[in-house]
């Protein structure tokens, strides 16, 4: 009989009850105790509503106190020596000190999970001495047998996934590391063994991108040694994102395991091509991830079983597990409050309790068939025809429009050698001039007026006013930091994205569709169903009043088209790279409508410009060149003498230094202190000829960096850069942080400037 598996479920709650225990408890508000308690009610609704919607195998220990990056590190004993652990149980303020950092101790590096919007905790090796600290997935499998009597399927992050993602260590200690963690994880699976587990699933992800021989080899060194060490346990090798690579396939699923888990949405054609090719072994499970577990759209259920049952004639009924592509962390919870969403968009979505609904009612269309499930698949794909036929996928306008200046080739007038001089002869900007990412503090005040707003219990002007109140406060606060170029503060915008959809055609909103993004922060991304259009200025209106404010240059602020289609749930029934393109047409009018107001800084931000990269090093060249032509698009247009600045964060940048470059943006901001300067040794071995500002502080934790600190990054900065070509600013925007801490932080960044300029001026 078929099975229904889920890889992993959101641990946010329908209503962001993780978020809220979390951060309580951060604010000093609740006890440990009941911080714990609270958890693991909620945690363990997660595993009833699985258990009653008749999944078969619900997976265990894929809730998180914060990510399971650091979970798994936390579990080894792997804690930086800065936080001065001394052995055992990891406590929870060490835990959360790698995650947010401390007073004391900077935070641990935080980067995407492969190809999503999800950040984990990248470990660090260096100096640590790996114990199996606590059994975690032991601890998570008993509790659901107890509390629910669940037989959980638990989840655990494979050591190669987890060597390859950790910091820390050579290349050639690789081996070393893993013979360390090796030892640790057959005594984590014996002890499942020993406790009478069935299955469990170890996540390798790693394997659906480039591996090489060595790396082969160690996948086979690991798993002979789990089959040897826990011959009774069967062993799911989940993979997901993309298709494993077929020079590595025949490898892969001979290895002694019971099971393999293969990403049949995102790496359909590649898996589905190694399958007929080479086969699938007649002694394992195939875990068929035919449920897409990022993203909202329904499945056609039509097509799937079409799928499943060409499946079956590889793998019989007995060996077919139906599960989702990965873990649902990436998707909402569920639609049931989704009531303002148009019917013919909200018929055609599937979150997380849907995809559960989905997989259920799959398996048994595969099992048993009848015509109430007739009817059931009859109706979805009504609900697609419908989307798929509306007025809004069919915007000749747009389509015509985006289709001649996608032919076009996007560049601005002149080189950026002569735009520089231009704008400095407008400009005038010291050397080393200073500036800020974007957005300042929203504080309650701001949040509790946009809810009034909201509501309707606030007029537009009353709004309005609130907002030029808030950029005067802040206007006056950058002039008397001495900031040379300002920013009008973004208190206006809920976040970087969802602004930009509310003007723009062709977005829908959720009333509810929240995501986990990093920690606690979760994110509510836009619904791209439709045609994108313009329909009138978007930020022209603040930043032309922080500008009537002062006689420092004051940067325009946009989102740009590849952030917002990568921050976004996007349709399917087209091309990303086209979506990208309708995004750039529609951006390009707000810059020149900036542009002819008097705005002759703008800032068009691509922080998410890498995580769309494909995990396919053989398709990063297209993806590439299509991502810089939507952002050369949307700024192309402007005078020499306006200057286009972008933003990047979170990213490796080495292997795309010149797609960065080839944007051709004048300046660009890219954070990096969280990764302790790391990012300079990219501009060590690549120029980089275009203005550039490399963040020298770390937003993201709550503690004020000296001076020394940024006067060292400075420095580091300057010895791979050209100093008549850098800027200084933070990493990122600082809409999270506090107002005191800002401006201390600011004030501090610009002395050490101030120090900078006095050291440099003279061999400038």
């Amino acid at each position: 009989m078929v099975k229904s598996s889920v890889l992993g479920y959101p641990r946010i709650g329908i209503n962001r009850e993780w978020k809220k225990v979390l951060e309580a408890f951060w604010a000093g508000k609740m006890e440990e105790s009941e911080f714990h308690s609270q958890l693991q009610e909620i945690r363990l609704h997660h595993l009833r509503k699985q258990q009653d919607q008749g999944i078969d195998f619900i997976p265990v220990n894929d809730f998180s106190y914060y990510d399971q990056m650091l979970d798994t590190a936390a579990m080894f004993g792997i804690v930086p020596k800065r936080f001065n652990y001394e052995g055992g149980n990891v406590p929870i303020q060490v835990y959360y000190g790698i995650a947010r950092g401390t007073k004391e101790a900077a935070a641990s590096e935080m980067t995407k999970w492969f190809n999503t919007n999800y950040h984990y905790i990248v470990p660090e090796l260096n100096g640590a001495e790996p114990v199996l600290t606590d059994n975690r997935p032991l601890l998570a499998y008993r509790e659901a047998k107890e509390k629910l009597g669940i037989e959980g399927k638990p989840v655990i992050i494979g050591p190669l996934t987890f060597l390859k993602l950790s910091k820390g260590y050579k290349d050639t200690e690789t081996d070393t590391w893993l013979d360390r963690l090796l030892p640790l994880y057959v005594q984590l699976l014996q002890e499942l063994e020993k406790e009478g587990v069935q299955w469990v699933q170890i996540d390798e992800p790693i394997l659906v991108t480039s591996l090489n021989a060595a790396d082969v080899q160690r996948l086979k060194k690991i798993y002979e040694t789990f089959a040897a060490a826990a011959p009774t346990l069967k062993i799911m090798l989940q993979t997901y994102f993309e298709a494993i690579d077929v020079d590595n396939y025949s490898d892969i699923v001979a290895l002694p395991v019971a099971g393999i888990g293969l990403d049949l949405v995102h790496g359909l054609s590649g898996n589905i091509s190694s399958i007929k090719a080479y086969g699938f072994p007649a002694d394992k499970v195939l875990g068929a991830g035919v449920i897409d577990g990022r993203g909202i759209w329904r499945a056609s259920l039509g097509d799937k079983l079409a799928l499943l049952k060409e499946l079956a004639e590889v793998a019989s009924e007995e060996r077919l597990i139906i599960q989702t592509s990965c873990s649902l962390l990436h998707v909402p919870v569920s639609t049931e409050r989704e009531t303002k969403l148009p019917s013919e968009l909200k018929d055609a979505l599937a979150f997380a309790d849907e995809k559960l609904g989905e997989l259920v009612l799959l398996t048994k269309a595969f099992s048993a068939g009848g015509s109430e499930i007739d009817n059931d698949l009859a109706e979805c794909e009504r609900a697609l025809a419908a989307l798929k036929h509306s007025n809004a996928r069919n915007r000749r306008d747009v389509q015509e429009a985006v289709a001649i200046i996608s032919s076009q080739k996007p560049e601005r007038s002149n080189p950026f050698a002569t735009r520089h001089i231009a704008q400095q002869q407008k400009w005038k900007l010291p050397l080393f001039p200073t500036t800020t990412i974007g957005s300042f503090p929203q504080s309650a005040e701001v949040r509790k007026a946009r809810q009034l707003w909201r509501k309707g219990e606030w007029s537009q002007e009353q709004y309005a006013s609130f907002i030029r109140e808030q950029i005067d406060i802040w206007i006056k606060l950058q002039e008397d930091i001495e900031l040379d170029v300002l920013v009008h503060g973004e208190f206006e915008r809920t976040d970087m994205v969802e602004f930009f959809g509310e003007k723009l055609e062709g977005f829908a909103f959720t009333q509810n569709g929240w995501v986990q993004s990093y920690g606690s922060r979760c994110v509510k991304p836009p619904v791209i169903f439709g045609d994108v259009a313009f329909k009138g200025p978007m930020t022209v209106e603040e930043t032309v009043y922080a500008q009537s404010q002062t006689a420092r240059p004051v940067k325009g602020m946009l989102t740009g088209p590849i952030t917002i289609l990568n921050w976004s749930f996007v349709r399917e029934d087209i091309s990303r790279e086209q979506v990208a393109y309708q995004l750039a047409y529609g951006l390009r009018q707000e810059v020149e409508a900036l542009e002819n107001a008097g705005i002759g800084m703008i800032q068009v931000d691509e922080p998410a410009v890498r995580e769309g990269l494909p995990l396919k090093e053989a398709e990063h060249a297209h993806y590439l060149s299509w991502a810089v032509k939507a952002f050369r698009m949307t700024t192309c247009t402007v005078q020499d003498s306006t200057q286009i600045h972008t933003h990047m964060c979170y990213c490796e940048f080495h292997d795309m230094i010149d797609s960065i470059e080839a944007m051709d943006a004048d300046v660009i901001s890219i954070e990096t202190s969280r990764s302790h300067g790391e990012m300079i040794h990219s501009f060590e071995l690549n120029t980089y000829k275009l203005g550039i500002g490399l963040g020298v502080y770390d937003i993201h934790s709550p503690r004020v960096p000296s001076v020394e600190e940024m006067t060292d990054m400075i420095d580091r900065a300057l010895h791979v850069l050209d100093p008549k070509l850098f800027w200084i600013n933070p990493d990122c925007g600082l809409k999270t942080r506090g107002f005191e801490e800002t401006a201390a932080s600011l004030r501090n960044m610009v002395e050490a400037t101030k120090l900078a300029r006095e050291k440099y001026a003279l061999s400038v």
